[in-house]
């Protein structure tokens, strides 16, 4: 078989499989949204047998004499060509899970549809008692799936590697000991201010329609195409690229608080801003896939607080905002964005500040290392999570839901993904400073709403590029630096004593 066969038949192979995944996403999207009550059982029923098919799919044993067809060829000479992509992550894909049995594969899947299934009604009652037994389930499905891997060192490794492509707990732990080791002292300097925002500003009414109108006005000014995607609410913020011409977000509104709701969208739009970016012709293919989640977090980052929390982003948006709540015309601008920037240690990850966030991060990844190496069971997990509270931010949950069940990514099965979080704003500080050097006036296009530049910027420098590199090579050839936390440290170091006159 020549390699131009070989290869034809892998695109068909993967392309089918695609759309099997593109069905089960849209499938995930309603669960998270419009399912009926009694509808869950029988939707983990589903997802659990296109996870079966999509398994068989990409353990097919003629892909490896595809891939062996393939790789002799004249294509492998050039690394970042479309072809030499593909066939390194067709290789990547194939040998993973080819070590996975489609048993586990399959209970995985269902045992966490039926762990969201039961987060989402538990966290609302505080059960952390019904919650725990599927937590525990997925521990164990997910240290037996990382032990067929056969990771080189972690079990987390490999764990981490499907969110983080190359990626170890090794290699993350130097660079997350520097921000352990400087946000609580950039947070003392903060504390230690006399200046402080009105932080009432923001816990004023906030009718969840008039949240509704602003997010979409807003979102589509950025650049996402409502004609392409969607914008529902849902119990936790999500973004979902079910295929070309259909990415859809969704957040969640507070009625007695604006930053949730409105940054939330800033978030997800970010997210589906990448998705609607990415190479459409190259759809279904890794070339037309995402470099990775921390990559992804990065433009879902950069919107939410490198623009949506600048002063310039107001001077454009604030006045919208105060035509939907009128109670904020004795407010200033100044005011506005102090408020929306308060540095406040709390208890919900997806409301935290930019200087505390990375706290809440290095908190869920040093548990979850502990829950892999078999250092830490799940009955213990609310004590030690209320422990390291304490430790990184000075507070206590005083109950599950804001503590250890506040987040559905363990009810999802998605052990290893809480470091993309970190990496991604680690990627979206190099990556902005760099579009700052390349767009001389970003800022002044930001406070008019001209959006266009910085999009058009990302879209050919990250966008566009699917995952033809892998993430710290993306970011290396983007602004020629390696992965470093200096420049995320030194922009919140400079943006927070500007705001608290240190």
């Amino acid at each position: 078989m020549t390699p131009s066969t070989a290869y034809r038949w892998l695109l068909d192979h993967y392309k089918e499989t695609a759309y099997l995944q593109s069905s089960e996403s849209v499938l995930s999207w309603d669960m998270r949204t419009f399912i009926p009550a009694k509808g869950f059982a029988h939707r983990a029923e589903q997802l659990a047998t296109i996870t079966r098919l999509v398994h068989l799919r990409r353990t097919d044993p003629q892909i490896g004499d595809m891939l062996d067809a393939v790789e002799t060829s004249a294509w492998l000479e050039d690394p970042a060509s479309t072809e030499a992509v593909n066939i390194r992550e067709w290789r990547r894909d194939f040998d993973r899970n080819s070590k996975i049995p489609e048993q586990l594969m399959v209970r995985i899947a269902r045992v966490s549809a039926e762990a969201e299934s039961c987060w989402q009604t538990a966290r609302g009652r505080n059960d952390w008692a019904a919650f725990k037994p599927y937590l525990e389930q997925i521990i164990a499905l997910k240290r037996e799936q990382a032990s067929l891997l056969e990771p080189a060192e972690e079990l987390y490794d490999a764990l981490l590697d499907e969110y983080e492509p190359g990626e170890t707990a090794r290699g993350l732990e130097p660079i997350f000991a520097q921000l352990r080791d400087s946000l609580p002292a950039l947070l003392d300097q903060v504390r230690n201010s006399s200046k402080r925002p009105d932080a009432g500003i923001l816990n004023r009414d906030y009718p969840p329609g008039r949240q509704e109108r602003l997010a979409r006005d807003v979102v589509g000014r950025l650049g996402y195409d409502f004609a392409a995607g969607r914008l529902d609410v849902s119990a936790h913020p999500f973004t979902v690229g079910i295929g070309p011409g259909d990415v859809r977000i969704t957040v969640r509104y507070n009625p007695g608080y604006f930053g949730s709701g409105f940054f939330a969208a800033l978030h997800e739009a970010g997210h589906a801003l990448y998705e609607q970016g990415l190479p459409v012709e190259h759809w279904g293919t890794p070339r037309g896939q995402a470099a990775s989640l921390g990559i992804h977090e990065s433009q879902s980052r950069l919107w939410e607080n490198f623009v949506g929390r600048s002063r310039s982003f107001w001077q454009c948006f604030y006045p919208l905002t105060v035509e939907q709540f009128p109670h904020l015309k004795n407010v200033d601008l100044d005011s506005f964005t102090f408020a929306v920037n308060e540095v406040k240690p709390g208890l919900i990850r997806t409301e935290a500040d930019e200087v505390t966030y990375n706290l809440h991060i290095l908190l869920r990844f040093e548990l979850e290392l502990e829950l892999l190496r078999g250092d830490l069971e799940v009955e213990a997990l609310p004590a030690v999570w209320n422990e390291k509270m304490q430790s990184y931010l000075g507070i206590v949950p005083e109950d599950y839901a804001s503590g250890v069940m506040q987040d559905i990514h363990w009810a999802a099965g998605a052990i290893g993904y809480f470091p993309t979080y970190t990496l991604g704003n680690l990627y979206a500080a190099q990556l902005f400073a760099q579009a700052g050097r390349a767009l001389p006036s970003l800022e002044s296009g930001i406070s008019r709403g001209d959006f266009a530049p910085l999009l058009e910027w990302l879209a050919n420098n990250v966008h566009q590029e699917g995952c033809r590199h892998q993430p710290r090579d993306l970011l290396k050839k983007v602004t020629g630096e390696e992965l470093k936390p200096d420049c995320l440290i030194h922009y919140l170091q400079q943006k927070y004593g500007d705001l608290y006159g240190f």
